[in-house]
């Protein structure tokens, strides 16, 4: 999958591969691509990163001594030595190196007006676990929802600890590390605030107000959440002509366990309305990891009208998909994708849920989501 991307890309040229801490990113570089490396920099050794920061020409001297040429160089966490940027682009002119560059965020990169490579390099995000690298036979759909997908956590027997680690120290403390607050707790307020809007339309105000802070400020946070991965937006969808669509975005966070624990939600059972709300959810971050690994250059938009009848995502502009964590469609689950149907602009108009088997219902998909989630890897909703 990325695999096969990451190394097609790097034949020709180098890859900037960003994504939240945890999701195994140097884990993937070091056995999956360790056959197209031949050196590698970890910053996140102490003693590297001091010298580096002291002189980052370092890594270009030791290239030009071992008379390295035409290969891959891997360097982890860059965002640690922006000034390193400058060498790499250097080192792409001068010997025609590739560069396979990890971290956690590129939002220190931007602030230090690093060189960003320009068209040198291809941008590619790196997600928690999907379902095609778990496998459907295996993966607990009660698991997904309550553990998250970052690999520590659905793979522990009880995450609570581990989750509430990765969202005490990483988010609170790192991410408002990346200077855009002084004060903690206002930011962890922040935090638990903005989990409570997961997969809603963004309200600026309206969160500025619970978090006791000014609207610029929460905006700005919003920002930072995009910038380090840790959280997206879905546009709206605006192409209906006789209903009128609403074009506020929603949010969403970028793993179901995050969201469980900062709502310190016990965990939750398929009868809870919050069950329905991560369903959405996980589904949501398999299309959008679908979307970043397969078709870099796709769209994922979710519709309503100012009616208030709505289509939860609008996969490449031309699948319409509704998500009900029921596991009995009825016609009144319908109504949102009849009403975008009459519009003509997409091609097929699906529900995710949790039946059993697949049928149509007033010719719509009904499909259990393991289906679906064959469908969406098989590459069935590719531009």
């Amino acid at each position: 999958m990325q695999q096969r991307q990451i190394e097609e890309i790097l034949k020709t040229r180098t890859v900037l591969l960003f994504g939240p801490r945890q999701t195994g990113k140097s884990s993937f570089v070091r056995h999956q691509l360790k056959d197209v490396i031949a050196r590698s920099y970890n910053l996140l050794d102490q003693g590297l990163l001091l010298r580096l920061l002291a002189d980052p020409t370092i890594i270009r001297k030791e290239i030009e001594f071992e008379k390295l040429r035409d290969c891959v160089v891997f360097i982890d966490e860059i965002q640690k030595c922006p000034e390193l940027m400058d060498e790499v682009h250097l080192m792409i002119e001068e010997r025609g190196l590739r560069f396979l560059l990890t971290g956690s965020s590129a939002r220190k990169l931007k602030k230090s007006g690093a060189n960003l490579l320009g068209g040198r390099g291809r941008d590619r995000i790196f997600h928690p676990l999907v379902s095609k690298e778990i496998g459907l036979e295996h993966l607990s759909l009660d698991r997904a929802l309550n553990h998250g997908l970052i690999p520590t956590h659905f793979l522990a027997e009880d995450p609570e600890e581990d989750l509430a680690s990765y969202v005490g120290r990483y988010l609170t403390e790192e991410i408002a590390g990346e200077g855009v607050s002084r004060s903690l707790p206002a930011f962890s307020r922040f935090l638990q605030i903005a989990s409570t809007v997961n997969g809603q339309m963004l309200n600026y105000t309206n969160v500025a107000n619970d978090a006791q802070v000014a609207r610029a400020t929460v905006q700005n946070w919003f920002q930072v959440l995009y910038d380090t991965l840790i959280a997206w937006e879905v546009p709206a969808f605006t192409k209906t002509v006789k209903r009128r669509a609403i074009q506020t975005a929603k949010f969403y966070f970028f793993d179901t366990g995050v969201v469980r624990s900062l709502r310190r939600l016990p965990r939750v059972t398929k009868h809870q309305t919050e069950w329905g709300e991560l369903f959405e959810q996980f589904l949501m971050m398999e299309m959008k990891s679908w979307l970043d690994y397969c078709d870099p250059l796709g769209t994922l938009h979710y519709w309503r009208s100012t009616s208030m009848l709505e289509v939860d995502f609008i996969l490449n502009g031309t699948h319409a998909i509704e998500v009900k964590s029921t596991e009995r469609v009825t016609a009144k689950h319908l109504n949102g994708l009849r009403a975008l149907r009459e519009e003509g602009v997409c091609r097929t108009y699906k529900v995710v849920c949790c039946e059993e088997r697949a049928r149509l219902e007033d010719g719509i998909e009904v499909l259990p989501w393991k289906d679906f989630l064959t469908q969406l890897w098989s590459g069935r909703f590719a531009r």
